[in-house]
C-alpha cells in the first residue's frame, strides 16, 4: 500500500494532510481504489466491526481536497465512491457526496 492509503487506512488525517501537501495525487490509485473509494471501505468497515456510529472523516477531508467522488478507476469494478456508499449503506457519505456533487463541486 502506498503511504496515502496507508493513511487513509489508519484514518490518520495529520498525515495524509502531511502527504497531499507534499504533492500526492488526491485521485492516488492503489488496488483498484482511489483514496476516496478507500476511505469508504474503512469507514464501512470500521461501522461494521465495531458498532460504532458512521463517519466521513477521512471522506470528508478528500473531498474538500478535490477528490472526484464519481470517477471509477479501471481495475476498481466500474464504482465510484458515490456508487460504493450507496451500496455499502454509508449514508451519511452518501449525502455528503450527493450535496458536494450538487453544488457543483
Amino acid at each position: 500500500m502506498t503511504p496515502a492509503h496507508l493513511a487513509v487506512e489508519g484514518e490518520d488525517l495529520p498525515w495524509l494532510r502531511e502527504l497531499i501537501d507534499g504533492g500526492v495525487d488526491v485521485e492516488e490509485v492503489d488496488g483498484g481504489l482511489t483514496l476516496l473509494q478507500h476511505a469508504i471501505d474503512v469507514e464501512l468497515d470500521g461501522h461494521a466491526q465495531t458498532g460504532e456510529p458512521l463517519h466521513v472523516d477521512v471522506t470528508a477531508y478528500l473531498l474538500a481536497r478535490g477528490a472526484d467522488p464519481l470517477v471509477a478507476p479501471a481495475g476498481g469494478g466500474g464504482a465510484s465512491a458515490l456508487h460504493m456508499a450507496q451500496v455499502g449503506g454509508h449514508w451519511l457519505a452518501v449525502s455528503l457526496i450527493e450535496a458536494f456533487v450538487k453544488r457543483g463541486q
